[in-house]
């Protein structure tokens, strides 16, 4: 681990000189407010933007992604085979992600690479993948990571955690492929470490002070799930739900997708695309029967899976970094931070 000083005026110099060895991806502003999307020859990384609507979980789980391929053309000798799609997985640089945002990678890991499974399109993107997070030095009225296991400063899952100090960034490399990135960079401008240390930790624990927003979360271990499964508030959360679906896209850990056919000609392809437990289709059955056809049920299988289920299999927290995204999107104002206290705070009555 060491640091190194990045004059803001060699940035954009640096960033290019990358090009060549890594596809970029970083936050732009769009039409629809800023986001992660793969960055143009001519475009930077736009590093004092504000959070972005959504994560750069696309990255490595695209919005779509075509996965099988086949013919259907009997003239060929691997007709109506299905053949891994050829997905671009040279190396690849994720930019000005925010910390917990890196931390929800690691949690979306946990789906796909198991013990027993993995998923070769995924953990194959992650593997490419190089993260160079910006520390959060001012953190917004929304955010409440430091309570869900994360925080402005976090390293967790990332290879470069940049510190924005005015005129210049003091980045600690974190691991060999952060050490590559910034080779690849010409960043080269070492700092001394005693200080870069100290630089970190008061810039960190200030970040930490200014957030007010928290959740209560030392409850929910102990608690029985069949209680709260059948708890009386359920009802009260769901009542002002439309089943959009945004709070699952904004999600940097939700991971819920679909998978399509699609044919033209003789041609046949498979596509991942995201889907959400927030849909009545999700879980309707070729039977027609649909273990979750209720708008409640549907709510409470959300929020138990964040904040329960996910808790007890693994043991590693909730499935929420406090990014404050679903909070900010939500058009009828259901607060994750809120349902989080009411599971906290519950008893059953006797």
């Amino acid at each position: 681990m060491n640091f190194i000083n990045i004059d803001k005026k060699d940035w954009a110099q640096g960033i290019d000189k990358s090009r060549g060895s890594y596809r970029l991806f970083g936050p732009v502003t769009s039409d629809n407010g800023c986001i992660f999307k793969e960055l143009e020859n001519d475009t930077q990384p736009e590093m004092d933007a504000p959070d972005t609507v959504m994560s750069a979980k696309s990255v490595l789980f695209p919005q779509t992604e075509k996965i099988l391929v086949t013919t259907l053309d009997e003239s060929k000798d691997d007709h109506h085979i299905m053949k891994r799609a050829g997905n671009d997985l040279s190396p690849r640089a994720v930019l000005g992600i925010r910390p917990y945002d890196a931390k929800a990678v690691q949690l979306v890991k946990m789906n796909f690479d198991t013990e027993d499974y993995r998923d070769p399109y995924w953990c194959d993107a992650y593997e490419a993948t190089t993260f160079v997070g910006l520390a959060v030095n001012k953190p917004g009225p929304f955010d409440f990571s430091l309570s869900a296991g994360t925080g402005p400063f976090s390293e967790e899952g990332l290879d470069i955690l940049l510190a924005d100090m005015d005129d210049k960034y003091l980045a600690k490399i974190l691991t060999p492929k952060g050490e590559a990135y910034a080779a690849a960079c010409g960043f080269s401008g070492a700092a001394d470490e005693k200080e870069s240390r100290a630089l970190f930790d008061i810039l960190r624990k200030e970040a930490e002070k200014s957030i007010t927003s928290q959740v209560p979360t030392g409850g929910l271990k102990e608690k029985t799930i069949l209680d709260l499964h059948e708890a009386p508030f359920w009802d009260d959360i769901a009542f002002s739900c439309i089943n959009c679906g945004t709070c699952t896209f904004v999600c940097p850990t939700c991971w819920c997708f679909d998978i399509q056919d699609e044919t033209k000609l003789k041609e046949s392809s498979r596509f991942r695309n995201w889907d959400t437990c927030m849909s009545p289709l999700f879980t309707h059955h070729a039977s027609g029967h649909n273990p979750r056809g209720v708008k409640v049920q549907r709510v409470r299988q959300r929020f138990m899976h964040k904040l329960k289920y996910f808790l007890d299999k693994y043991d590693a927290g909730i499935m929420c970094v406090g990014c404050g995204r679903c909070v900010k999107s939500c058009p009828v104002n259901i607060d994750i931070r809120q349902v989080c206290k009411t599971m906290n705070n519950y008893e059953k009555a006797e």
